[in-house]
């Protein structure tokens, strides 16, 4: 498997994409959040994943940084679709508000001959909190993060029959999800700042955490190998020393601080 960093960036970043991910395997792919706009079909493109191929979409709730971009790739599907150049069915996932908007801005701003594949052959379906669902050819469970701003499901995979792959969202661990995130293989975590900057950037006031807060928890729930991402990008230049040398102080396993359209074997 292959995780694909989009983008790792905040909401307001302008040197980097906001955070989504792709996650690969087999010539299979599941696009987690689109970021903030079209700037999405750009980034696919540069890391040469072929719009046509993402067949699983799950979006982690209703943000503009990471739902915005979701339209767009329904606009391409459906139109496509219509003209009869796509092949196949595509499923999103989200919770009930998530779905929503997406269902009904698609409404409201695609033509008729384009919204009717919407049910029939473009899924949007709503997952539950602990719902479960095979992608990838492995077991995912959606679980509600519990966030303080909006509702926002975060998921964990299981890779093999001891191993697993969690996703947070972009808000800090909620202790009530510690079964899934506990001795995960794969963490990805939020981090928004350095905590030697957090009276510069204020991540708590923005409910976030920072790279020091991210290690911890990590170190504290045996977590081998932590991603760190939605993060401010005024060191984006330093950004990956600048956290790794933060973080490496408190925990002990193997911390990535991946750039946009960075890859990593999972």
């Amino acid at each position: 498997m292959k995780l694909t960093m989009l983008g790792t960036g905040h909401a307001v970043v302008t040197k980097c994409y906001n955070t989504c991910f792709v996650l690969s395997e087999n010539q299979e792919y599941l696009l987690v959040d689109g970021g903030g706009g079209n700037t999405l079909l750009t980034q696919l493109e540069r890391a040469h994943i072929k719009w046509q191929d993402i067949k699983t979409i799950f979006v982690t709730h209703k943000h503009l940084d990471h739902i915005t971009g979701i339209f767009w790739m329904v606009r391409l599907i459906t139109q496509a679709m219509n003209q009869n150049k796509y092949e196949g069915e595509v499923y999103i996932y989200g919770h009930d508000e998530v779905i929503q908007i997406i269902h009904d801005v698609a409404h409201m701003v695609l033509q008729e001959k384009e919204t009717r594949f919407i049910g029939d052959r473009l899924h949007l379906v709503v997952i539950g909190d602990g719902e479960k669902k095979k992608i990838l050819n492995h077991e995912v469970t959606f679980f509600d993060i519990h966030s303080t701003k909006a509702k926002q499901y975060g998921f964990t995979m299981q890779l093999n029959d001891q191993e697993k792959l969690t996703c947070c969202g972009d808000e800090p661990y909620n202790e009530c999800n510690q079964e899934y995130v506990k001795e995960s293989q794969w963490l990805l975590h939020e981090a928004f700042c350095l905590y030697s900057e957090a009276d510069i950037y204020k991540p708590y006031e923005k409910h976030h955490s920072t790279v020091k807060d991210a290690c911890l928890l990590a170190e504290q729930l045996k977590v081998k190998n932590l991603v760190l991402y939605h993060s401010e990008d005024q060191h984006i230049d330093e950004r990956k020393r600048l956290y790794s040398e933060e973080g490496l102080q408190y925990y002990q396993g193997n911390l990535f601080i991946p750039d946009d359209l960075e890859s990593i074997e999972i």
